[in-house]
């Protein structure tokens, strides 16, 4: 069983759409059982919070099912636990790698695995939840790939 973690800033926003998103994806290609997957903060800023209505909203408008979820920290604890541990942005993984320290786990930016890395943006404060959707959809499709559907 692969574990991935999706991780951003306050756990509201794009780590909790990538993680419906990756969710989503696996189940319907019938790989659930092969996963398991959650989100995590770098930031106490949202912690215990629901995921944004933006990211509720755009989910909901795609046919995504929302999984079950409060916003929680980022611990070093999880980078011995998760093989995948996937960042949003250069900052999110700045605080990943100082959370973390050494660890066990694959600690990338998700969007690293497609043909075009870069950062997703906030959609905190761009409010552009269909932007950040597109990337984290591209970013979850050439993660999968990566891994290699037909060895999971």
């Amino acid at each position: 069983m692969k574990k991935v973690l999706f991780v951003c800033h306050g756990n509201i926003c794009r780590s909790t759409m990538a993680e419906s998103v990756f969710t989503d994806m696996v189940k319907k290609r019938g790989l659930a059982g092969k996963f398991e997957i959650s989100s995590a903060a770098t930031h106490p800023d949202e912690l215990g919070n629901p995921p944004h209505y933006g990211t509720r909203e755009k989910l909901r408008e795609v046919g995504i099912p929302l999984v079950p979820h409060r916003a929680r920290l980022l611990t070093r604890a999880d980078g011995e636990y998760y093989d995948y541990i996937l960042g949003m942005d250069a900052e999110n993984a700045r605080y990943m790698r100082r959370i973390l320290g050494d660890c066990r786990a694959e600690v990338r930016l998700l969007l690293d695995y497609t043909e075009r890395p870069r950062a997703i943006a906030d959609p905190w404060y761009t409010g552009n939840f269909d932007a950040t959707y597109a990337d984290i959809s591209e970013g979850c499709a050439a993660f999968l790939r990566a891994l290699g559907e037909e060895k999971l």
